[in-house]
This record gives structure tokens, C-alpha cells and sequence, in this order.
């Protein structure tokens, strides 16, 4: 572990000394990062340049070729997806992923499940304890569809929903995990300039009143600038700069990344 990182006091997640090889290809080498405690960090980079592998390792969708990656004291490199969302990481997803058969207020309950005790037998009996549960995560539900503005439509189904009140109740079902650390995948995607802007102060909001530090992937790099508290990029798998948002707009390496190979300021898959 380097100096800089073992010493950084109050992270949410860490990952350090990352190496992710498919066959022959590195698809990430030797990336390390942190997130600290309630900030907001964005990951960005050219197509092509690690993002989307990184995020899955974080999330246990991939195992690491070598190092790790902590969730806050923990050590969670190679646990499944399931086990690190019960241990405190939500995540979206750049597809949205909801049940679009099911209410608003269902997609939100189905996330509570790593939270609740009542087992098969119990469900299906309807057990007191079952039902008490039951009236509790609905009366959780509500209160997080409340908090991210769409509690007038907890009984509608998803699909029925605008695409970005679809986005919010992503958001409201990765919270139903109650995390300390909130992966977002491309949140404004297919959003208009203003829509986007008004998903910024949503995700300070997130941040501020649920405790929650934020790691983004996003494309959109006015958002990312006015969003983020530290920004870290990738270029064909390394780390090649990381800072606040005014360092890496005038970083050099980033300006090569960006235009001098893919001609974009835009991508960031």
C-alpha cells in the first residue's frame, strides 16, 4: 500500500494497487483510489480507459487480478455483489434497472430484503413479525421516496414513470440499503443541460442529509466539475491525474487524454 493512501485518514472506500487482466490484456494496472468520508468523487476518462472495470471491481462484479479494496475498515476484495451492497455500498446503473411491473414503492421494499429477518416460512404464513416488518420497510420507502421528490408516485408502476424520476428511484432504491458509500454509473445520461444541473444539487443533497459519500461515472463533464469535490482519471487502464476539479482542468495529460487521442471532451465510458 503506498504511503499516501495508508495514511489518508477517514476513507469511505479505498482501493489500492488494482491490476485487472483479461487474458493477456490489462484492462486496469496498478490503480489506487480512495473516496473520502461524505465528499463526492468523480472517475473519468477516454473511452477505453478502465472506468467500467474499476466500478465492477468495486461492486464484486469482477475479483482483482492483485490488490484490494476496503469498505471503510473492511476488507471486501473478491466478495459477491450482494454480500458488499448488505455491508454498505449502493450502486445505479447506466441501463436503468428497475421492475417496471412493480409500484415505485415495491422496487424500493425489494431492496430492503439484506435488511429484514423474516424468513420463507414466516413470509409465506404472514407471521406478526413478518407483517410488522412489512409496514416498516413501506413506511421506509416513503420516507426516501419523500427524500428524493417522488413520494406523489410510490404506488405507480415504474415503467409509468419520466426517465428521470426513474433515475431518482434508482437512487431511492440504492439508499434502501442504508450504504455509507453510493456508486453512480452515468446518472445523468440522456438528460437535458438543465435536467443535469438540477441532478447535481439532488446528488450534494444525497450526500449531505444521508451521510453518504458518492463515487460518479459520468460522461458529462460540466457536471462533473460542478458536482465533484476530487476527480480521478484513467487513460488505457492507469491512473494519470487526480485533484480538485480546477487541477485537472488545466492538467496537461488530461488535455492530451481527452483531445489529442479521441477528439472528444465528452466520452467517458
Amino acid at each position: 500500500m503506498s504511503a499516501e493512501l495508508s495514511t489518508r485518514p477517514g476513507s469511505a472506500l479505498l482501493a489500492t494497487n488494482v491490476t485487472v487482466r483479461f487474458g493477456g490484456l490489462v484492462a486496469v494496472n496498478d490503480v489506487s483510489f480512495d473516496i473520502p468520508r461524505n465528499t463526492i468523487v468523480s472517475l473519468i476518462g477516454p473511452n477505453g480507459a478502465g472506468k467500467t472495470t474499476l466500478f465492477n471491481v468495486l461492486t464484486g462484479l469482477y475479483r482483482p487480478s492483485t490488490g484490494s479494496v476496503l469498505l471503510g475498515e473492511r476488507d471486501i476484495t473478491g466478495f459477491p455483489p450482494h454480500k458488499i451492497a448488505a455491508l454498505g455500498m449502493g450502486r445505479t446503473f447506466q441501463n436503468i434497472r428497475l421492475f417496471g411491473l412493480m409500484t415505485a414503492a415495491e422496487n424500493v421494499m425489494v431492496a430492503m430484503h439484506s435488511h429484514t429477518t423474516s424468513n420463507l416460512l414466516q413470509i409465506i404464513a404472514r407471521t406478526r413479525h413478518q407483517r410488522r416488518e412489512e409496514v416498516q420497510a413501506r413506511v421506509f420507502a416513503q420516507e426516501l421516496l419523500d427524500f428524493v421528490g417522488i413520494g406523489r408516485h410510490a404506488d405507480q408502476y415504474a415503467r409509468n414513470l419520466s426517465y428521470g424520476d426513474q433515475r431518482r428511484l434508482e437512487v431511492a432504491r440504492a439508499l434502501a440499503l442504508r450504504p455509507d458509500v453510493l456508486l453512480l454509473d452515468e446518472p445523468t445520461a440522456g438528460m437535458n443541460p438543465q435536467e443535469s444541473a438540477v441532478f447535481v444539487d439532488f446528488v450534494r443533497k444525497v450526500r449531505d442529509e444521508r451521510g453518504v459519500s458518492v463515487l460518479l461515472i459520468e460522461h458529462d463533464m460540466s457536471v462533473v466539475m460542478r458536482a465533484s469535490e476530487r476527480i480521478t482519471v484513467l487513460d488505457q487502464g492507469e491512473k494519470i491525474a487526480e485533484g480538485s476539479p480546477a487541477d485537472i482542468r488545466s492538467n496537461p495529460r488530461v488535455v492530451e487524454a481527452y483531445l489529442g487521442r479521441t477528439g472528444t471532451t465528452g466520452s467517458a465510458r
